[in-house]
């Protein structure tokens, strides 16, 4: 796959809630089994550009393009597959591993193996816990979780809302090694948001500084961080 594809592109993306400017002019391309990471401080928009990308939000003006296509052209549910997230709370339904993981398929009205369950807890170091409440998970392992629920759907783009903030150094570093192993050997394109500068010289191709609901830097770490 040629790294110089663009996979998702914004066009002059804006969002405004009651006369409030959230995102303002945003144009962005994420290069094809690339990982944008976006920076910034709290309150700048970050999370709502990534609902953006995957239309949780609508954009008020502007578009995003997914393989040069409009996303608007396409299904809902369609483009959830295609782009999936994976947010800083887990938020998982009550019930067992196996139910939220499989969420997603079976609100499509598809089923799901066993083995394919398994195939992928084990892929996120859960291998055996498919039957677990999630309720008794810790936080490490529920957002082992909700990363499996979003590989299940095999999306192209993972778009990752600082995963590893919540989670104590242990867990964080756990999380952060299996992402970076993921976006290793796939050629999944990401987009990550986190706070952690560190973080960002380890796992980003390029990154983003992002400053009240604009673009102030694009480039290499190096470039953006100094």
């Amino acid at each position: 796959m040629s790294t110089t594809t663009a996979k998702l592109r914004t066009d002059h993306l804006s969002f405004v809630v009651s006369d409030d400017q959230i995102i303002t002019d945003v144009n962005l391309t994420v290069h094809a089994g690339k990982t944008l990471t976006i920076i910034g401080p709290s309150g700048a928009g970050k999370s709502t550009l990534l609902r953006l990308l995957c239309r949780i939000e609508e954009p008020t003006e502007g578009t995003v393009y997914l393989d040069g296509a409009d996303y608007r052209t396409l299904v809902p549910t369609d483009l959830r597959a295609r782009v999936g997230m994976v947010p800083q709370d887990p938020a998982l339904r009550d019930g067992t591993v196996r139910d939220n993981v499989t969420i997603g398929p079976r609100l499509r009205g598809e089923s799901v193996e066993p083995s394919r369950v398994e195939e992928l807890l084990g892929r996120v170091d859960l291998s055996g816990y498919a039957d677990r409440e999630v309720a008794g998970l810790s936080g490490g392992e529920a957002q082992r979780v909700a990363i499996a629920r979003t590989l299940m759907m095999d999306p192209e783009v993972l778009l990752l809302d600082e995963p590893t903030a919540s989670l104590d150094p242990q867990a964080q570093a756990e999380i952060e090694a299996l992402l970076e192993e993921l976006l290793d050997t796939s050629e999944r394109t990401a987009v990550f948001v986190t706070h952690d500068q560190a973080q960002v010289d380890r796992i980003a191709d390029r990154v983003v500084r992002f400053v009240d609901g604009r673009i102030h830097a694009i480039g290499t770490a190096r470039e953006v961080l100094g």
